[in-house]
């Protein structure tokens, strides 16, 4: 939870074959984990899609969503600790012609707006999981200081880990980055 906010405002850029793309984090999920989150993919225990969760801090834990996204986290805790941040907003900082060539037809505003979204944008592939985010083809550019920010339940989850018990999405108010809040029909009151 303590890694979250701190990562608002970072820059994170990834080179693919075709060229370069920097983000401006403006919307996270933090996600604990074994018998900790409901939420979590890590609460039941390492699996082989989990394994990355509880390796090194500054990792990438990519995984495929619906059967059509690929979601990016960056894992937050030391080896050992299940513990990731997603990635669900950002706004395009470097590269944009190449982030329009990704996502055609979309407006600017969404091209890293919302976790698949980003992760298209940035043309990180499911394979870079556990790639190291300090690392080409990564880089990871962190702010001195934390930005203002808010923070409430995270968005789509159900159960418990959607509820307000677990206020550990946070986002820049008024950034154009930022998803729709939307609550799960099925989250915990």
């Amino acid at each position: 939870m303590r890694l979250a906010p701190l990562l608002l405002g970072a820059v994170l850029s990834y080179r693919a074959p075709d060229g370069e793309v920097a983000i401006r984090l403006s919307e996270l999920e933090a996600y604990r984990g074994v018998g900790e989150d409901p939420g979590s993919h890590a609460f039941r225990g390492r699996t082989p899609r989990t394994a990355v969760m509880f390796g090194e801090p500054g990792r990438l834990y990519a995984y495929f969503s619906y059967g059509m996204h690929v979601c990016l986290n960056i894992v937050s805790r030391p080896s050992g600790r299940a513990s990731a941040v997603l990635i669900r907003g950002a706004t395009v900082v470097r590269g944009l012609e190449l982030a329009r060539e990704r996502r055609p037809g979309v407006a600017d505003r969404d091209l890293a707006r919302g976790p698949g979204r980003l992760a298209r944008a940035l043309g990180v592939p499911l394979q870079a999981d556990g790639g190291d985010l300090l690392a080409p083809p990564f880089s990871l550019q962190v702010l001195e200081a934390p930005l203002h920010h808010a923070a409430g339940p995270r968005t789509g989850v159900s159960g418990d880990g959607g509820g307000a018990a677990y206020p550990w999405r946070f986002w820049l108010p008024g950034d154009e980055g930022v998803s729709p809040y939307r609550r799960h029909k099925l989250a915990a009151e």
